[in-house]
This record gives structure tokens, C-alpha cells and sequence, in this order.
């Protein structure tokens, strides 16, 4: 459901990245499935970025929307993508970059590729 278009590569970053003991994992879903920001994100001051993918199989578009809605000032930005969160290899992830890095107000020093997530970025 996170990375439809993944490669095995994608899956198996992923996979190392939330290995959690079966315990925490159900805490970590209880909580996920519990948390309620609306009231407290509308005391967000700060500028905020909100990218969602548009065709996301785990947390749905219109969820994404509704944060930036609760946010005063946020940015809202659809990816056209259907994976959670946008890979290298598809066009969403240049849409990525190109919202994050006009956000910052990088400008003309944006770089012409971005780290892969999860991997090294130094």
C-alpha cells in the first residue's frame, strides 16, 4: 500500500526502516489511528508545506487536503503519484523537489537531483 510502483530495492529500505518489535507495532497503529490534530493545527504559525500524493493507498487524498485546510497559510501540494511517499524514479518525485525546494526559497542553487529517501544523503 506505501509503495505501489516500488522497486525491491524500495521495499526492503522500507521494511528495515520500520522494523519494530509486533508489540510496538500495534501500539504505533493504535496510536496513528487515534490521533486527531484538527483543533491544534490551527494554532500552526509557522510556514508550512503540505504534499500529498493524489492516488496515495494509505492515508487518503482528501486527508491531506483537510490538514492543509486546518493549517492557516499552508501550501497544499497534490502529487500525481500513487505511491505514500513519491520514488525517484517517477515523475512525482521531481514535483517533490521542485515544491520543497521552492518552499525554502532555494531558487536558482536548487541542485537538478535529489538524495534518494532513506539512503545516503550526505
Amino acid at each position: 500500500m506505501f509503495f505501489p510502483d516500488a522497486t525491491v530495492e524500495d521495499v526492503k529500505w522500507l521494511n528495515e526502516l520500520q522494523t519494530v518489535s509486533a508489540e510496538n507495532a500495534a501500539r504505533l497503529m493504535q496510536a496513528f489511528q487515534s490521533i486527531d490534530v484538527r483543533e491544534t493545527a490551527t494554532q500552526v504559525t509557522a510556514p508550512t508545506l503540505v504534499l500529498h500524493s493524489t492516488q496515495d493507498g494509505c492515508v487518503p487524498f482528501e486527508e491531506g487536503r483537510l490538514l492543509a485546510g486546518h493549517i492557516p497559510g499552508a501550501r497544499f501540494v497534490p502529487l500525481q503519484s500513487r505511491n505514500h511517499i513519491p520514488l525517484e524514479h517517477e515523475s512525482a518525485w521531481a514535483e517533490f523537489l521542485d515544491a520543497v525546494w521552492t518552499f525554502i526559497e532555494v531558487g536558482a542553487d536548487r541542485p537538478s537531483a535529489g538524495p534518494s529517501l532513506g539512503r545516503d544523503i550526505s
